[in-house]
């Protein structure tokens, strides 16, 4: 027989020869073996070994103490100033991703100073917190702005909100609710100094006051007990022999008595007592 191939017909393969489609096949499926044991074999490792490396990763539940502890920071390095620790501020339903929700938190103090020192007050609280939150203060928008990394996700910010005060927070960002966040609010008295400047403008003491805590750096609570007193116009004067000014203006005073720092607030529409107990001491 010739071994001559006639035009129009395919070689004839031999009985130990496969197929060319099948030996392609062979090789895909093959590669798509190794590909995917490849893929476990990673996927176990990353599981075991690798940190988390987005927020999205960490909980809020894992992310309250870190925001609680900030927070404790922060009032530790505005020692000697007149603040008052805020209610926390929960945002449920931001996005984690396309398909789920989360829940974003909150935490912090405004600190009230006399027009024009915001900025230092900003850079002395820089100074003051941890050298690897690697906090600064820069320019932006024409004011003041602090912004440090607590760690573990959570921003600390600081920035002018009004003439004179300051606001510094704590904030998780959105990240998925593996648990409800609730503020502490033990049933407790408005104490002495509250009462004290309470009698001195001659309002009446709210039967519950508000009372915020966080943890401070070396273990013990500070606090800030909160009441509106009735309606503003007021004059702070009465206050002023109640112990030692920290801020004196016309919207509102500050004063120190003890450890404590009692911040009387007229800018709205209602008149605010606040007695902060700070970390010091």
């Amino acid at each position: 027989m010739s071994g001559a191939v006639q035009a129009g017909y395919a070689p004839p393969t031999r009985p130990d020869q496969p197929a060319p489609g099948r030996r392609r096949l062979r090789w895909l499926v093959a590669a798509a073996v190794a590909w995917a044991v490849l893929l476990a074999g990673l996927t176990w490792w990353s599981v075991r070994h690798d940190p988390p490396t987005v927020k999205e990763q960490r909980s809020l539940g894992q992310a309250i103490p870190v925001v609680a502890g900030a927070v404790g920071r922060l009032v530790a390095a505005v020692d000697g100033e007149a603040w008052e620790l805020t209610p926390a501020q929960v945002r449920r339903g931001c996005r984690v991703t396309p398909l789920a929700d989360g829940t974003a938190l909150t935490r912090g103090l405004d600190v009230l100073v006399a027009a024009g020192g915001e900025r230092a007050l900003l850079e002395r609280v820089a100074q003051r917190l941890p050298a690897d939150w690697r906090a600064g203060v820069h320019v932006e928008s024409g004011r003041p702005r602090l912004r440090a990394d607590a760690g573990e996700f959570v921003a600390v910010d600081g920035r002018v909100v009004a003439d004179g005060r300051v606001r510094l927070s704590a904030a998780t960002g959105c990240r998925p609710a593996d648990t409800e966040y609730a503020e502490l609010l033990p049933g407790q008295a408005i104490g002495p100094e509250l009462a004290a400047a309470l009698r001195a403008l001659g309002r009446a003491a709210p039967p519950v006051p508000e009372v915020v805590l966080v943890p401070c750096p070396a273990g013990k609570a500070a606090q800030t007990i909160s009441v509106v007193a009735g309606a503003t116009p007021a004059s702070l004067a009465p206050l002023r022999p109640l112990g030692a000014a920290v801020v004196d203006r016309p919207e509102g005073y500050a004063y120190r008595t003890g450890r404590v720092v009692v911040l009387a607030d007229t800018t709205g529409d209602q008149l605010r007592l606040a007695a902060s107990t700070g970390c010091a001491g």
